[in-house]
C-alpha cells in the first residue's frame, strides 16, 4: 500500500491532470459496477425470488459509459476547479487559508456551483448515451436532479469541510475521488431507479409552480 501511495504521488507530481483523469474514470466505472450489483441484488430479493440463484450480469456498456464521464468530465474539470477555486479564494477574496471564512466560502461556492453542475451534466450525459431524445432527457432530469441534490446536499458539505480544512490543495482531488467512489455508485443507482416511489415523494414535498397556477 505504501509503494502504491508513493507511486501515485510521483504520478500526481509529474502528470497531475492525466493522473486525475485516469483515476476518476476508473473510480466512476467501479462505482457503476457496485450500483448495478446493489440494484440487481435488491431486484432479485424483492421481485425475482425464483431467480435467486441466477448469475449476476453486469452491463459493461453502461460501465464504460459511466467511466467515460469520469475520464471526460470529473477528472479534468475537477482538477482545474479545485486548483482555481483555491487561487480565487486566496488571491481575489484574500481570505486567510484554513480560517473559518476561507473554508466556509469554499464549501458554499463548491456546493452552489460545482455540485449542481456535476449532477446536471451526469444525468444529461447518461440520457444522451442511451439514445434518449431531448424531451425524454428533460423529464429524466426533472425526475432525478432534485432527489439527488437533496440527498447529496446533506453529505458533501461535511466531506468538503474536512477537505478544505485539513487536506493540502494538491491532494484535495485525491480525497474527493475517494468519496466519488461512493458518489458514482450513488448517482448510478439513482439513475437506475427511474420512477421509484421515494423520488416521487421527494419531488412532491416542494411546491410546484404548475400546482400553484392551477390553484390560483
Amino acid at each position: 500500500m505504501l509503494k502504491l501511495w508513493k507511486w501515485y504521488q510521483n504520478c500526481l507530481a509529474v502528470h497531475p491532470v492525466k493522473t486525475q483523469v485516469i483515476s476518476s474514470g476508473l473510480i466512476w466505472g467501479f462505482g457503476d459496477i457496485a450500483a448495478q450489483t446493489i440494484t440487481n441484488y435488491n431486484a432479485k430479493k424483492h421481485h425475482q425470488v425464483q431467480d435467486k440463484d441466477k448469475e449476476l450480469k453486469i452491463n459493461w456498456k453502461r460501465v464504460a459509459t459511466t467511466s467515460l464521464f469520469g475520464f471526460g468530465f470529473v477528472g479534468p474539470v475537477g482538477h482545474f476547479w479545485y486548483e482555481g477555486l483555491d487561487r480565487f479564494i486566496r488571491l481575489r477574496l484574500q481570505l486567510q487559508p484554513n480560517s473559518f471564512r476561507f473554508v466556509a466560502t469554499k464549501v458554499a461556492i463548491d456546493g452552489f456551483i460545482f455540485g449542481p453542475l456535476d449532477l446536471l451534466v451526469f444525468f444529461t450525459y447518461m440520457g444522451f448515451s442511451t439514445g434518449k431524445s431531448v424531451p425524454q432527457i428533460k423529464e429524466d432530469v426533472k425526475r432525478d436532479f432534485l432527489p439527488a441534490l437533496i440527498l447529496e446536499g446533506g453529505i458533501w458539505p461535511i466531506v468538503q469541510v474536512a477537505n478544505f480544512r485539513y487536506i493540502p490543495v494538491r491532494y484535495q482531488l485525491l480525497y474527493v475521488n475517494l468519496f466519488c467512489l461512493l458518489d458514482s455508485c450513488f448517482l448510478s443507482w439513482v439513475e437506475q431507479q427511474q420512477d421509484a416511489p421515494w423520488k416521487k415523494w421527494l419531488n412532491s414535498i416542494l411546491p410546484l409552480k404548475g400546482q400553484k397556477g392551477q390553484g390560483g
